[in-house]
């Protein structure tokens, strides 16, 4: 009888930290959509200069998370999530009183930092609540409040822009953070696998190497994921869909959701290959449908794919990483993972943006499909180098 019996993973404190985790994401996810916009309409600047904004931001949160995980060793992970949620509300009110370029670049900088605690703090939370056994599954549920957050961020701040004043929507997105904060508070972690602080700082507190080879991977995929959050709308309008591509995400939201569940579960009961392989093909085939997309329905049919294949991957490949690093270092294998795919994410929007400017959006979108073979390849490398170390320790210790 027992043995049918299943550890819960939707329990009080796990639903808290991804309700926590949603509302962090649709605030940024908004600014990313909005702020662009408001620096070129209200303040005046360049296109280059808005696309500064988002880069600092990603800049800072990439510099920070290294040390995001022994942050959380030091001072615990719900401390540090309460004290960066707090940080990161704080900057969001701020956005209502800032008016100048400069303040704007300085304080996206300093609230990039803010987020990056934050979002290590809930991921490595969310690793140490779900059962052990239901990883793949937990943490897939877990990550669709990051993915949901890519539909729901937008869509208010692209409301609130054609609807509202700027005001309006800082201090929308500012109070919806608030939100963030007080599902964190509600909420009773166990900190029981904080250990003592070291007083030197090692390389082992920045990165968890057990994590690296499957976090490498993360940023391939990243690398990949950067051309359509970076440069979508900007092919979609060129192709005259601009409105069907505010549905884009939409459907990429709806695939994912019903896939979910089955490929979680999946990931559990027969490991992880029979995931990813098939997430990773589905990837590159949205992309080869994107970069031949002439009417709505085949772009929507794109995110449908890209959809079932990059929400999938990413939970399953960031569920690896934690379970390659011990029990106690589920903070370090998330700031790991999420340091080379942040890297990955900033990197690609660079070099597939020039890309873009010689080749066009179309031709882009092809190649990165192409590129999606490397990716298959570089993750079978390091599945086979993966399942290679035990035997070679159990050669060793019969020797």
């Amino acid at each position: 009888m027992t043995e049918g019996k299943k550890e819960p993973i939707w329990t009080r404190n796990f639903i808290s930290t991804s309700l926590s985790n949603f509302f962090i994401f649709i605030a940024f996810y908004g600014l990313l959509t909005s702020l662009p916009i408001y620096v070129v309409d209200e303040l005046h600047r360049s296109e280059v200069d808005a696309g500064l904004i988002v880069t600092i931001f990603l800049l800072s949160a990439i510099i920070v998370r290294p040390f995001s995980g022994k942050l959380l060793d030091d001072f615990g992970k719900k401390k540090m999530l309460m004290i960066s949620l707090i940080f990161f509300t704080l900057c969001s009110f701020l956005y209502l009183w800032i008016d100048q370029y400069f303040l704007l670049l300085v304080l996206r900088f300093f609230q990039g930092i803010w987020f990056s605690i934050a979002t290590t703090a809930t991921g490595s939370i969310a690793a140490d609540l779900v059962p052990i056994k239901r990883r793949g599954e937990g943490l897939g549920y877990f990550v669709m409040s990051t993915n949901l957050a890519v539909v729901f961020g937008p869509m208010i701040a692209l409301t609130l822009i054609q609807t509202a004043s700027f005001t309006i929507l800082f201090l929308v997105f500012a109070l919806l953070i608030t939100v963030g904060v007080i599902f964190t508070a509600t909420s009773k972690i166990d900190e029981k696998h904080v250990k003592t602080a070291r007083k030197r700082l090692q390389a082992s507190d920045l990165i968890d190497q057990k994590a690296l080879p499957i976090a490498f991977v993360g940023s391939l995929v990243a690398i990949a994921y950067s051309s359509v959050l970076s440069f979508l709308s900007i092919y979609a309008q060129q192709l005259d869909l601009l409105d069907a591509a505010s549905f884009f995400f939409v459907v990429f939201a709806v695939v994912m959701l019903v896939a979910r569940p089955f490929s979680g579960r999946l990931f559990d009961l027969k490991g992880p290959h029979i995931i990813i392989y098939p997430a990773l093909v589905l990837f590159m085939i949205g992309l080869i449908l994107l970069s031949i997309t002439e009417t709505s329905f085949m772009l929507l049919l794109s995110g449908a794919f890209i959809g079932l294949g990059y929400g999938t991957v990413v939970p399953s490949l960031q569920t690896l990483a934690v379970q390659a690093a011990d029990r106690n270092r589920s903070g370090h294998a998330t700031a790991t993972f999420f340091t080379l795919f942040d890297s990955g994410i900033a990197a690609g929007s660079y070099i597939l943006g020039m890309i873009a400017t010689q080749l066009g959006y179309g031709h882009l979108y092809f190649y990165t499909a192409i590129f999606m073979l490397v990716v298959i390849a570089v993750y079978k490398l390091v599945l086979h180098r993966k399942k290679e170390a035990p035997a070679l320790q159990l050669k060793q210790s019969n020797g």
